[in-house]
């Protein structure tokens, strides 16, 4: 299983603003002041040389953060909540990072943490954050007294030493080797149902294959772990895998199910296709738009269907489509089937979406054409100019599937504006007609093969320095020469 970090403290004390910087992204509030997060927020972590990470050649490793609440010690009201959801993130994690305020020194409500931690039986690591202004080595002295051995200090709001505590941190997890898929499901489409508790996924699964394969009840929380179901179809090999519900965090109480939830995101990375399922009778939640996040970061292929469709009117079912065009505009690429798994209105349909899916993410296209679509890209819409100098981009190929990767090489990559690259991704997957697959774009800077050639000019001839010198109006030897 890979590494599962929580971020457990007192409030205020930057446990979102790390995780943020560990996932590089914004989905963690950040404000200065106590008490903003209250829920556990999941974020994925990679560390790799892309990332600007690490040694040449080392392998990426990536991970699961959890970001919590904050611990003040008071057993009632919203505190109370925030304490349970933190012990939650605590049981389902790997690992926890204690985090410690290193401006405000140690606290009593720190020394409580750390008591309820060491009775956890987790392995624990204090993180001395807000170091920026202080000195890092005296910072950590006081926090020794708290027990535990490794402490990191570290500036999270400015990235100083995260980068060296999290490699540090990776280096005591073995490097999982690519896990193996069975023979029964190797050469098939793994295909994975995911969505909140009772939105009808085992439903599904069991109308598609025509049998009570999987436990399908009305009571949110019946499926447990994850059931790869093999299956064919008209010649062609599928795998099903039924994943538990991912719940509201304020509805994860009891302990097996909170490790569903880390199961059921394993399950989207070893699948090919993700069919989300969203429940007609209810808005989408933010639940929902963060589950869809993390299938996105994990690149795999998406399928919408929204389930319950049978017996909505005509004005409920307009509705529904505009919600989904407001607050889901990011899915522009992925098909939508609104569908009764229970009747099995609409279910047949989903095989099409499903292929060509698969099909787009698994494309092989030459680097030839993938080179001929960037230039054509390029022409149609200009490169901004950066210091005097227009970005260049030279060539694309392919670098790898599911999700489809181009790689771009060129010069000034690194200023590339956000708008333009998203201009690429929507131009590579137009010109290749992918559908229900996300573009991945990343850029490569080449060497400048005039770096260094201007050391040369100390190695030339005394005649050829003279020369030169002569050609110069404005060098003083010259027009000290010409005065004698």
């Amino acid at each position: 299983m890979k590494p599962v970090f929580a971020l457990v403290g007192r409030p205020n004390v930057g446990k979102s603003t790390l995780f943020n910087r560990l996932t590089k992204s914004r989905d963690a509030l950040v404000a200065d002041f106590p008490g903003l997060t209250r829920d556990r927020k999941y974020g994925q972590g990679v560390l790799g040389t892309d990332e600007g990470f690490g040694e040449e050649g080392q392998r990426e490793r990536d991970y699961l953060v959890i970001d919590t609440g904050g611990l003040s010690g008071d057993d009632a009201g919203i505190d109370e909540y925030m304490a349970n959801q933190t012990w939650l993130a605590v049981d389902e994690a790997n690992t926890v990072l204690f985090m410690v305020d290193g401006r405000e020194g140690l606290t009593t409500a720190d020394h409580l943490v750390a008591d309820r931690l060491r009775k956890a039986g987790k392995t624990v690591y204090l993180v001395v954050n807000k170091t920026d202004a202080v000195d890092p080595e005296q910072a950590k002295s006081e926090f020794y007294q708290l027990g535990f051995k490794e402490v990191f200090a570290i500036a999270a709001a400015h990235g100083r030493g995260v980068t060296s505590m999290i490699t540090k941190l990776l280096e005591k997890f073995p490097v999982e080797e690519e896990e193996e898929i069975p023979e029964e499901h190797a050469d098939s489409i793994r295909i994975a149902f995911v969505g909140r508790p009772n939105v009808g996924k085992s439903t599904l699964i069991n109308r598609i294959m025509g049998e009570e394969r999987v436990v399908a009840f009305d009571k949110p929380g019946t499926t447990r772990d994850s059931i790869y179901v093999p299956y064919e179809r008209d010649g062609q090999k599928y795998t099903l895998i039924d994943t538990a519900g991912v719940r509201r965090r304020a509805k994860v109480k009891e302990s097996i199910e909170t490790f569903s939830i880390i199961k059921t995101l394993e399950a989207i990375k070893k699948s090919h296709v993700v069919i989300m399922l969203l429940d007609a009778h209810e808005t989408i939640t933010d639940q929902d738009a963060h589950l869809l996040g993390l299938i996105l970061d994990a690149g795999r292929s998406l399928v919408l269907a929204i389930n319950k469709w049978d017996g909505l009117d005509e004005y409920a079912k307009d509705q529904i489509k505009v919600k989904l065009e407001v607050k889901l505009p990011f899915l522009d690429f992925a098909d939508k089937h609104f569908i009764s798994a229970l009747h099995g209105t609409g279910v047949g349909h989903l095989y099409k979406s499903v292929h060509e899916a698969y099909d787009s993410a698994m494309l092989d296209v030459p680097t030839a054409r993938m080179t001929r679509i960037l230039q054509t890209a390029t022409e149609a819409h200009q490169l901004p100019i950066v210091a005097t100098r227009r970005i260049k981009l030279r060539y694309a190929h392919q670098g790898g599937s599911n999700p489809f990767t181009v790689i771009i090489h060129g010069n000034q990559t690194n200023r590339v504006p956000g708008s333009y690259k998203r201009y690429l991704m929507n131009y590579f997957r137009e010109t290749l007609k992918l559908k229900g697959t996300q573009v991945k774009i990343e850029f490569k800077t080449g060497d400048n093969p005039f770096e260094g050639k201007n050391d040369k000019r100390a190695k030339l001839s005394p005649s050829q320095m003279f020369r030169k010198n002569k050609k110069d109006p404005h060098n003083k030897s010259t027009r000290t020469s010409k005065k004698k």
